[in-house]
């Protein structure tokens, strides 16, 4: 009887930026990298791309800013879909040195601050999938 093979799966990274220009370069870089991509500009939104585009699939990192619009910060996003999904490894990304480091510690964010280049960014991203397994 012969082994079937199969491909890996892609690991599926969803990204919320309310930010249309680094939403679209961020989704860009990660799937020139390999990366199965959900991007949104809202938790709402990613919520909905997942139950329609990914049937569901749990995601195997976050990557959210941190500043949302209507007043939401990217920890809010993130316990969210953690919420539907149990504990996900995470990046926060924030253009504010000081805003995050609070809400940071205990919750098991990664933290990058803007701006972040392509291969810290590729660091962390193996960093935190790492830790998944």
């Amino acid at each position: 009887m012969k082994a079937l093979r199969t491909a890996p799966v892609a690991k599926l990274v969803v990204v919320i930026e309310d930010d249309p220009l680094v939403l679209e370069a961020t989704g860009g870089l990660l799937r020139s990298w390999g990366w199965c991509v959900v991007t949104a500009k809202s938790c709402d939104e990613a919520l909905l791309c997942l139950a329609e585009t990914e049937a569901g699939r749990r995601p195997d990192l976050i990557v959210c800013d941190y500043q949302l619009s209507r007043g939401l910060t990217g920890v809010d996003a993130i316990e969210r879909l953690r919420s539907s999904f149990g504990k996900i490894p995470a990046l926060l990304i924030s253009a504010d040195a000081s805003s995050p480091r609070c809400d940071v510690g205990p919750r098991s964010y990664h933290l990058l601050y803007k701006p972040v280049n392509a291969e810290r960014f590729h660091a962390a991203l193996v960093d935190a999938s790492v830790l998944r397994r």
